[in-house]
């Protein structure tokens, strides 16, 4: 009888891995055919080479680098030999490397707390907008801000008509914390946990753009259920780079502007994810227009 309650617990656990490999076999091929996860390096591209995207960071640079490295400075001088002592019981010699990564993930967390609620909102805004004037995605942008008819990509943006992206939510920060101990399981754990946090961060990328759509919250969950893959992708891609210690506010800069430049192709239906998108889910955006 324990023999065959064993076999039978076996055979669950060998279709529930098998579930959640075809799962995660999915979410990896629609992630590779939308090529989201290039969307980031593109943003750093077009960053540098559109000089007007760069005054919304330049207005807030000086603060900005200061508070990243009084936070990574902080988060190291505090904390960092602490967490070591921690994670060299359960990681051995790759502790050093893992409770680097730890300390800069919570860094960032940390940074895009202050930075993103209560320095950089109205920067982001700017960031994301002017990338939408300068692919000419105009037509979309006036359902939220006024234009105006000359000037570069910034000098146009004229008076918000809707509100901007959301602050950080209560949720994020809980969510984050339940995650924090999988950096204790060696280096799986420590990826589990940058993917984890990269697909919240995926989810959250199109805020504005959503809002520009006009979508209901039905639509936006419809949307991101459809391409969990993608934005997954983007997310974890860009979690990486702002991870990346005083660099970390500009990637979220340039991060704004690669998604900015994904929502423009969405909007020109010059992408995978829509030319395959759904029948239904495609007529509901559409009537969301």
């Amino acid at each position: 009888m324990s023999g065959g309650f064993v076999e039978s617990v076996q055979h669950k656990a060998q279709e529930v891995a098998k579930e959640d490999y075809e799962k995660a076999r999915v979410l990896i091929n629609d992630a590779a055919k939308s090529g989201s996860y290039l969307y980031p390096v593109k943003g750093i591209f077009y960053f540098f080479a559109h000089r007007a995207l760069w005054k919304p960071l330049l207005s807030r640079l000086t603060s900005t680098l200061t508070l990243s490295a009084v936070v990574v400075g902080s988060m190291f001088a505090f904390t960092y030999l602490p967490q070591l002592a921690l994670m060299v019981f359960v990681n051995g010699p790759l502790a050093v490397l893992t409770t680097v990564l730890l300390v800069l993930n919570e860094s960032s967390v940390i940074i895009s707390i202050i930075s993103k609620n209560f320095m950089l909102q109205d920067a982001m805004l700017d960031t994301f907008d002017g990338t939408l004037v300068s692919r000419n995605a105009t037509g979309i942008l006036s359902e939220g801000r006024q234009l105006k008819s000359s000037g570069d990509s910034i000098q146009r943006l004229g008076k918000v008509l809707k509100s901007p992206f959301s602050r950080f939510s209560p949720k994020a920060l809980v969510r984050y914390v339940m995650y924090l101990p999988l950096n204790f399981i060696p280096v799986v754990g420590t990826v589990a946990f940058i993917l984890l946090n990269g697909r919240a961060r995926g989810n959250s990328v199109h805020d504005r753009y959503f809002q520009l759509k006009r979508w209901s919250n039905a639509q936006k969950s419809n949307w991101l259920q459809e391409h969990k893959g993608p934005y997954a992708a983007f997310g974890t891609v860009a979690t990486l780079l702002e991870m990346i210690p005083i660099a970390s506010i500009l990637f979220s800069f340039t991060n704004t502007v690669g998604a900015a430049l994904w929502a423009a192709d969405i909007e020109a239906k010059d992408t995978e994810m829509t030319r395959g998108t759904a029948p239904g889910l495609r007529e509901a955006a559409e009537n969301a227009e």
